[in-house]
């Protein structure tokens, strides 16, 4: 069994859900009113606190305690400095990361040891459209993405203090036009990827951990074969073991599977998936064998079963939740 959390923007709430990883069904457990346009969504390292950012004023993040059930319960409040489209825990739980698309700023947050999140000590500009604040498995740099400048900000962190210092370089250059958003990490600690909002593509990134320097090697286009729409490319997620990456889009509505090669990190791509209307988010759970994808405009869920041979999805099933589902979050059970 697994915990599934979902943020319901227009109806400004979480709804908790189980899902059954034997039956391949998800069911309500609790609807939960949080007050503001719920967006990202961000788990404490130790998967017992949830953290919620309210993009309407006043901006804050809300914390909410996680019970042996999955449940949630409030646990307090704090101050934003801005409308934030991401927000995420620094590797030690004791930091909040947030970014600001409008705001074209990121921030930290302290976090106490009961998992109270306090107001802002930094805040940094970054760029235009910042996206996504993503800490380094070693703690000791943050990445994150400025769509409107076409860059990725490479920053050292400091976990101690939750101090930003500018790394050399700055930022790594991405496309122009290109529009970085979302970044994932892949577990081999070498490579990342970076989904590009503007364009649809995906980019193969190379990490020198020791300096956290990024490096642009290799992308692809994502969206299916014979969509001439406007491209509007929204998340991505590998699986656990690192041998599948998925991407997901928008405007055709749709999911790309992604082969990934464990030596050289390039991609192969599999197959695209109909998915929900307008896939804002999605979410693989810890076993890598289910995949959920949420439907900005479609106000539902889908799960689908992951093959572990070819990446393949199959659903199993579709929930309606609350309006304007965007997030997911995961949290395993048994």
């Amino acid at each position: 069994m697994a915990t599934v959390y979902v943020s319901n923007a227009d109806s400004r709430e979480i709804s908790v859900l189980e899902l059954d990883k034997r039956a391949g069904t998800l069911r309500a457990l609790q609807t939960l009113p949080v007050g503001g346009t719920a967006m990202p969504l961000a788990l404490s390292p130790d998967q017992k606190k949830l953290y919620v950012a309210l993009r309407s004023e006043p901006f804050t993040v809300a914390a909410f305690n996680i019970a042996a059930t999955g449940q949630l319960s409030p646990l307090g409040q704090a101050p934003l400095p801005d409308s934030m489209a991401w927000i995420a825990t620094d590797r030690s739980g004791r930091w909040l990361l947030a970014a600001s698309y409008g705001g074209h700023r990121a921030s930290v947050s302290p976090i106490s040891a009961d998992g109270q999140p306090e107001a802002a000590v930094q805040i940094v500009p970054n760029g235009k459209n910042a996206h996504a604040a993503l800490p380094a498995p070693d703690n000791r740099h943050v990445y994150i993405s400025s769509l409107g400048t076409d860059q990725v900000f490479q920053w050292r962190f400091d976990a101690t203090t939750g101090q930003l210092t500018p790394n050399e370089p700055p930022a790594l250059a991405a496309r122009p036009g290109s529009g970085p958003r979302h970044l994932v990490l892949h577990p081999n600690g070498r490579h990342a990827y970076l989904l590009n909002e503007l364009d649809a593509t995906v980019d193969l990134l190379d990490i020198d951990h020791q300096k956290g320097q990024l490096s642009l090697r290799q992308h692809w286009p994502t969206l299916p074969a014979g969509f001439d729409g406007k491209a509007w490319a929204a998340d991505l997620h590998l699986t656990p073991d690192g041998r599948f990456l998925y991407t997901c889009e928008r405007n055709s509505s749709t999911l790309a599977i992604w082969r990934v090669d464990a030596d050289s990190g390039m991609l192969t791509l599999v197959g695209h998936q109909a998915t929900e209307t307008q896939p804002r988010g999605f979410r693989i759970d810890a076993s890598g064998q289910w995949l959920i994808a949420a439907g900005q405009l479609s106000h539902a869920l889908t799960l689908y079963r992951i093959d572990g041979e070819s990446g393949r999805l199959t659903a199993t099933h579709r929930l309606p939740v609350g309006q304007g589902p965007n997030w997911i979050e995961i949290v395993d059970r048994i």
